[in-house]
């Protein structure tokens, strides 16, 4: 692609999520509790274009004890980028017999220039968890992922 090209729509992209971050009315949270091996979390879903949108962006921080679950109509091969977060991320990417295909570890936050994370294999969720969950908690490509 064309560097300008890549600049204009990184510029555009910005422009919508501080629109959509700051002028959305307060979003509608909504949770499912998660259970991979012996680790339970409390996540918050994004369902809605908006709420993958913002994603976890307007958190400070989260705890080991909680995340955010991305929830997509069809499997495929979505991409993450960290623009305008505020904390480093661990992303499990799980299929749609809710098995764990890839995990990226330790997602940095970025401005400009961000890195696009992507599942080596097509997903249907994609779990946000606080950055070093997945090596405390031992958790693998292959287990199961359970919800309640």
């Amino acid at each position: 692609m064309d560097l300008q090209f890549v600049s204009y729509l990184l510029i555009l992209t910005a422009i919508v999520l501080f629109i959509v971050t700051f002028h959305l009315p307060k979003r509608d949270e909504r949770y499912i509790t998660i259970r991979i091996g012996n680790k339970t979390i409390k996540a918050e879903i994004a369902d809605t274009p908006a709420k993958m949108m913002i994603g976890l962006m307007k958190k400070d921080n989260i705890t080991f004890d909680e995340g955010m679950i991305f929830i997509f109509e069809r499997e495929g091969y979505p991409g993450f980028w960290m623009l305008n977060m505020s904390f480093p991320i661990d992303i499990i990417w799980i299929d749609k017999d809710r098995k764990i295909v890839d995990i990226t570890r330790n997602a940095k936050p970025c401005i400009l220039n961000c890195t696009i994370y992507k599942p080596k294999e097509k997903v249907l969720y994609v779990l946000e968890v606080k950055a070093g969950f997945v090596d405390k908690y031992k958790i693998k490509e292959g287990m199961e992922v359970k919800f309640y």
